[in-house]
């Protein structure tokens, strides 16, 4: 029996080392040619300023003439600032009332959408539209909206037979009138976010738990809430960190105002820097601002991970 001809192969070409290092070179020079001016932009525009900005919270400055280093002389007057401490509590207070809101309505809302009902595609885009509208947009549409004089408000209250509210003129009203603003343009990012969150539970175990006896109520506690737990978590802090940072609405709607009850912890720095051009005193209160966010997201993720250690230990 004849054997088959053996395949004439080519032997496969050596590569010098030399030749492999300077190829290596110039394919890691490329790269860098490339990644280079997005390297450039992040450093000009996030590190270098954050540096920058450490540094002047230790100085007198107000960014015309030359500073003076001052230390923590800025952080000792924050302690004893009772407007920066009126801006901590008005922040709080709307932190407080708009994250769990805005969750809650969020989440009432996904699950009454998150069913076969005739122009669902509808409901859920007119939900969402609010949240792409600029804040200031948002702060001038409710500012002719709210107006105590010639506002739409105020007149729909005068035939229902209610008196003239003051609105965002009011010092008792203002920060709650910007919560509900905030919850109109916020609560469609809660409601997408649970909808996705909603159609990825897995149908097998409202299935099971339906055949066990559980009513709609115990489906919801017991196995929907559980499953996007995560969602949950994430959308807390999310909705946290966006609460701490306003600045944009209070600044196209009240200007701090009246009489300080809707200055935020981001207004109040911008008014020290750029209004009363005492920089380092403002970059002090960011600051304080940077380390209580950091705090947060460190605490979320610490219980988070302990609650999958948790969930881990419970399977295993």
């Amino acid at each position: 029996m004849s054997r088959l001809p053996t395949p004439i192969t080519r032997p496969p070409a050596i590569t010098p080392a030399g030749t492999a290092r300077r190829r290596a070179r110039r394919e890691a020079a490329t790269a860098w040619a490339f990644v280079l001016p997005s390297v450039l932009i992040i450093l000009g525009l996030s590190i270098i300023p954050v540096l920058w900005s450490l540094l002047l919270s230790f100085q007198y400055s107000d960014l015309l003439t030359p500073s003076a280093w001052v230390g923590l002389d800025n952080y000792r007057q924050l302690a004893h600032d009772p407007q920066f401490g009126q801006a901590v509590r008005n922040t709080l207070v709307y932190t407080a009332l708009y994250v769990p809101l805005s969750i809650g309505l969020g989440l009432f809302l996904a699950l009454v959408l998150n069913r076969r009902i005739r122009f669902v595609g509808l409901y859920r885009t007119l939900l969402f539209v609010p949240f792409v509208v600029s804040a200031a947009a948002q702060g001038v549409l409710f500012s002719f909206i709210l107006d105590p004089e010639f506002g739409a408000a105020n007149s729909l209250l005068h035939r229902i037979g209610v008196s003239p509210q003051g609105f965002l003129s009011d010092p008792a009203q203002a920060l709650l009138v910007l919560v509900v603003i905030s919850l109109w343009s916020g609560t469609g990012f809660c409601v997408v976010i649970y909808l996705a969150a909603l159609q990825d539970v897995p149908k097998e175990l409202i299935e099971a738990a339906t055949l066990d006896g559980a009513d709609r109520r115990h489906v919801l506690r017991h196995v929907t809430l559980p499953t996007i737990a995560p969602v949950s978590v994430f959308l807390l802090l999310w909705q946290t960190i966006n609460a701490l940072q306003v600045f944009d609405l209070v600044y196209v709607t009240t200007k701090g105002g009246p009489l300080g009850s809707t200055t935020v912890i981001v207004y109040f720095v911008w008014e020290q820097a750029f209004r009363n051009f005492t920089a380092g005193y403002g970059a002090a209160a960011a600051y304080v601002l940077g380390v209580t966010l950091l705090v947060i997201a460190a605490a979320t993720r610490l219980v988070r991970r302990r609650d999958d250690r948790r969930l881990k230990g419970a399977t295993s």
